[in-house]
């Protein structure tokens, strides 16, 4: 019996990690991209139609079912506009973004800092083109001492202390570069059109804890292409449907779905969130959230579908986001550029 568990399990840990290898070609990742804006396309920094700025963060917990120690994804970051007084039809967004992932019992930690800049074109009364860079430092790090690899399996358990694999370097730092494009429609108060898209790892940095002379440790550039609306109902239901795109090397995603806030006040301070989300092939995200006084807070849930639920018996990753909005002081009387509960 314990030979067959120890089997079984093996069976199970390396099926994670080969699409655990998958996933993670596509970078770190929220089923809730559309409230991490600054790791979608770095054009969205400053790109705020109903604030002057904002500050978040992301929190996921992926994989709890099926490894011991689970993959947490882990972000912050804030922008704001600048310069608004001062150009005449346009202005700057600047902005930071941290991200932190643990994974799995080998303790491969991923740090990234970034900081971003963006400019935001007015064309005319109704639209809005907008370009945006970051540039950041990126770390990456593992405990070998915590990994077991398949010739160390004797049959029945990983008591082989020796292995053919060879880590050169178990901590590695490179600098990252993204660049992106938005742009936004609103062509009256009740309707809010915006796309964008975006190359990350534009310099194609380095990563690897192998000895690499022939440059397959570079990082794949990855494109992101997104397309979102806010479309009010009546006073009481602003709709906002989302589809997002996703490519790195081989491996590519789709994630599209709506979800939708409800009023239960006189000018928008207290709403309700909710809403549906489907990676395609992958997972449904259903998700729930309120919004009070420009304090937004969202949970979501994966639910997975593929072939990786006869393992994890159907439960993904858990999600929560929060967002605070809000306008500057001289600010206050502003009006927004897309549909709002007034």
């Amino acid at each position: 019996m314990k030979i067959k568990n120890s089997y079984i399990r093996f069976i199970q840990v390396f099926s994670v990690l080969i699409i655990g290898l998958q996933l993670h070609a596509q970078d770190l990742h929220f089923s809730q991209f559309f409230n991490s804006p600054l790791t979608t396309n770095p054009a969205n920094t400053g790109f705020l139609p109903d604030a002057d700025y904002r500050i978040g963060g992301n929190f996921r917990n992926q994989w709890s079912s099926v490894m011991t120690v689970p993959y947490k994804t882990t972000s912050l970051f804030a922008d704001a506009q600048v310069l608004r007084d001062k150009l005449e039809t346009g202005w700057l967004g600047i902005g930071g973004v941290i991200l932190s992932d643990v994974a799995g019992s080998g303790s491969l930690r991923s740090t990234k800092v970034y900081g971003s800049l963006a400019y935001h074109q007015q064309l005319g009364l109704s639209s809005l083109l907008s370009a945006g860079f970051n540039v950041g430092w990126a770390n990456k790090r593992i405990d070998a001492s915590k990994l077991k690899f398949p010739d160390q399996f004797d049959g029945k358990f990983f008591d082989n202390p020796t292995t053919a694999v060879n880590l050169v370097n178990n901590n590695v730092s490179y600098l990252d570069v993204q660049a992106g494009m938005n742009y936004a429609y609103f062509p009256q108060e009740n309707i809010y059109i915006n796309a964008g898209y975006s190359i990350h790892h534009v310099n194609r940095p380095k990563e690897t804890f192998f000895n690499d002379i022939t440059n397959q440790g570079r990082i794949p550039m990855r494109h992101i292409g997104f397309v979102n609306a806010l479309l009010k109902v009546n006073d009481r239901v602003i709709i906002n449907p989302n589809v997002y795109f996703t490519t790195q090397a081989k491996s590519a995603q789709l994630m599209l779905g709506m979800n939708g806030n409800y009023n239960l006040s006189e000018y928008g301070e207290k709403q309700l969130i909710a809403g549906l989300y489907y990676r395609v092939g992958d997972a449904v995200a259903p998700m729930v959230g309120v919004e009070v006084n420009n304090l937004r807070i969202t949970y979501s849930y994966d639910a997975t579908i593929s072939t990786l639920r006869n393992f994890n018996n159907y439960r993904g990753a858990s999600e929560i986001s929060i967002i605070k909005k809000g306008l500057y002081p001289q600010n206050k009387d502003r009006q927004t550029q897309c549909p709002a509960f007034y």
